[in-house]
């Protein structure tokens, strides 16, 4: 780590030296036009890397969700090389995942806000009030300063602007990245081969508890695990539905935006939903699970089945293999985990749910962050976080204690608990613009297939036609609305009403503002499309 550090400085003294060095050549060749310029421009940039060098670190907090129950601390390792490097004093604020929408909306409306807060969607009803009432800084016209940012995703912008502007860093991510994780030595236990369908989803969640998949002559073992926050649950869900034939979000008929929900295709993933956990092919706290310890059945070998973002299938591998190697029990070249698109539906066709390309904001308020020199520290903060040593810091630690090298690629140690309290959970901060930096872990065969399937799975994506449209009725009312589709679902899923009550819930949505919301979202379809 002295190593690293020393470079860095080295490198900064260069780049010192390279600023004078330039700024001397440039005034030489002006030399005949006017003999002072030379000498004022090295001074000028003799000055400005000086104050750069002599400049007091900032101090910066940052809100972030956090999926483990142990996390990073302000005085660890990572995080003060992380501040060496930023000339920074960073403060973490740490939120469990599963409580991290209601922190933020109280935090919003708190007069004490961190520097950068992380907003889970730039469509966010809270998010875009506190936009328009100027609580948040437009953060791209300053973007074209930065090496990094400036590189980023013209498609990615657009899908997370607000009236068309930026008023937050996206965390980019893989367009195709949703679909099926599974164990893949319980597969082959029961007999079966990789679903293909719906039925053969149903028959491996079935074989998964019902035939001793782990092979230990007990009945404690389940088919898919699900969490209770609204990305999680509903996430398998929103995926699930699509294999139904439901749309994402919005669906398009005659001509005109549906709501998702007021399909008979959506009812029948709902109905789907509730047969597996009237056969305990799910576990049935689902509604309460904490999402930070979503994994952990699959790991403890309790489940079998994830429905989320395929990479998380190397992530639960690595995991299996750290806890196995401590009883001394690892087979390091077994494959435990597998992933796959997901399954065709009754009309045969494979469909994925795409992300946005980007998964949440890096937002910046003004109320912390008051004047334009401040917001551009700030932003050079972010900027530096894409340098490839950063990203790779941030993503798994220091060289040498977190992981080690195999050739250039990294093999994270297998200590959980150090990584757990010491790494994991500082990549929230990173915006990753350009996509592709830093190093990556060892690439196994499971996660060289992760890459294929989820370019794969692009080709597969099923829109939602609504992506670019900001809602004013949904701005104000979006909360209480989703919150009347998320209990009305979980009830009828848990038998706590039945079809009769889930359509009545869905007839007070419409009467609480979704029939206004259908028609705004309508004007502005059809405005787009002239």
């Amino acid at each position: 780590m002295i190593k690293k550090t020393q470079k860095w400085v080295a490198t900064a003294a260069l780049g010192t030296l390279a600023v004078t060095a330039i700024a001397g050549c440039s005034g030489n060749k002006e030399e005949n036009a006017d003999p002072g310029a030379s000498s004022a421009a090295t001074t000028e940039a003799t000055a400005a890397a000086t104050a750069e060098a002599n400049e007091k670190p900032l101090n910066i907090s940052i809100m972030l969700p956090i999926f483990k129950t142990n996390f990073p601390k302000d005085d660890g390792p990572v995080v003060t090389e992380i501040e060496k490097k930023t000339n920074t004093n960073i403060h973490l604020e740490w939120v469990p995942n599963a409580s991290y929408g209601d922190k933020f909306n109280i935090t919003l409306a708190s007069a004490k806000l961190p520097e950068i807060i992380y907003v889970p969607g730039s469509k966010d009803p809270s998010f875009v009030n506190a936009v328009r009432s100027g609580a948040f800084w437009e953060l791209g016209p300053y973007l074209k300063d930065y090496p990094n940012l400036s590189q980023e995703n013209e498609v990615i912008m657009n899908n997370s602007s607000i009236d068309g502007k930026n008023y937050g860093i996206y965390r980019g991510r893989a367009l195709g990245r949703n679909g099926i994780v599974y164990r893949k030595d319980w597969l082959e236990a029961t007999g079966l081969e990789q679903p293909k369908t719906i039925d053969d989803f149903y028959n491996m969640l079935k074989a998964f508890k019902e035939k001793d998949p782990d092979k230990n002559g007990k009945d404690d073992t389940y088919g898919m695990v699900l969490v209770k926050w609204t990305g999680g649950w509903a996430s398998a869900f929103d995926t699930i539905k699509l294999w139904f034939g439901a749309p994402n979000k919005w669906g398009v008929t005659d001509g005109k935006l549906v709501p998702e929900h007021q399909t008979p295709e959506y009812l029948e993933g709902l109905k789907f939903m509730k047969k597996l956990y009237d056969e305990k092919l799910i576990n049935q706290d689902f509604a309460v699970f904490d999402s930070a310890k979503w994994v952990d059945p699959i790991v403890n070998g309790q489940a079998g089945v994830i429905v989320d973002v395929t990479d998380t299938a190397g992530r639960i591998e690595d995991k299996i293999h750290a806890a196995l190697a401590k009883e001394n029990k690892d087979n390091p070249d077994t494959q435990y985990m597998d992933n796959m698109i997901g399954v065709t539906g009754a009309d045969g066709k494979l469909k994925a749910l795409p992300t946005s390309g980007f998964s949440g904001l890096l937002a910046i308020p003004k109320t912390t962050v008051k004047t334009e020199e401040e917001l551009k520290r700030v932003l050079k903060f972010l900027d530096q976080l894409n340098d490839d040593d950063l990203t790779t810091m941030a993503g798994y630690g220091i060289e040498g204690t977190h992981y080690t090298l195999d050739g250039e690629a990294i093999v994270p140690s297998k200590d959980a608990a150090l990584l757990e309290s010491e790494v994991e959970g500082l990549n929230q901060m990173l915006p990753f613009i350009p996509a592709g930096r830093g190093r990556t872990v060892l690439q196994t065969p499971l996660r060289l297939q992760t890459t294929e399937i989820q370019k794969e799975a692009e080709q597969y994506i099923v829109p939602n036609p609504a992506e670019p449209f900001i809602s004013d009725v949904y701005s104000q009312k979006g909360q209480q609305l989703d919150n009347i589709i998320n209990d009305a679902r979980i009830k009828f899923i848990v038998g706590q009403t039945d079809e009769a009550g889930l359509l009545a819930a869905f007839e007070t949505w419409k009467k609480s503002g979704g029939d206004d919301l259908v028609k705004e979202m309508n004007d502005l379809y059809a405005a787009s499309a002239k």
